[in-house]
């Protein structure tokens, strides 16, 4: 069911509660992005704790300002998609190929299995997969250095 006028609120561990207007009690429910990549302000399922769908929002900014910033908060802690900052070198030119890369976590390495696990975003950036499934975004080529862009043609 759309719903725009939602209220929620967080628990004393940060979970988010949906005051559902059929409910005497709140409701702990999980934001979940149908589609994370190419419309994340678009098309939220709201999941209670039985993976029964709730609640669904079109558009995030119908919310009021308290309530997106809640939503947003709450996918935030769930999500993980480290943006990669710097290539800082790789084992090799062909795959598989183990890429030492800083990101907006700490540094850390990635195994590229295949190229094909670099996908270009239509913002055009790219998401780049690990051999563990792990997804690393790269917003925009011009957002690195010289020497890791060099680096990332070398795939691409």
């Amino acid at each position: 069911m759309p719903l725009t006028n939602l209220n929620f609120s967080l628990d004393a561990f940060d979970r988010l509660l949906w005051h559902a207007p059929e409910s005497q009690t709140p409701i702990p429910v999980v934001p979940v992005r149908a589609f994370p990549i190419a419309a994340p302000e678009e098309s939220i399922a709201l999941v209670d704790e039985h993976g029964h769908e709730r609640a669904w929002i079109d558009r995030m900014d119908d919310l009021g300002c308290d309530m997106a910033q809640l939503l947003r908060q709450a996918l935030t802690s769930r999500e993980l998609t480290p943006t990669i900052l710097c290539i800082k070198d790789v084992s090799r030119f062909a795959t598989p190929s183990v890429w030492h890369i800083e990101t907006d976590h700490g540094a850390t390495e990635l195994t590229l299995n295949s190229e094909d696990d670099i996908r270009h975003l239509p913002s055009g950036g790219f998401l780049v997969a690990d051999k563990f499934g792990l997804q690393f975004k790269i917003p925009n080529r011009s957002y690195l250095d010289r020497h890791s862009q060099r680096l990332l043609a070398r795939f691409l």
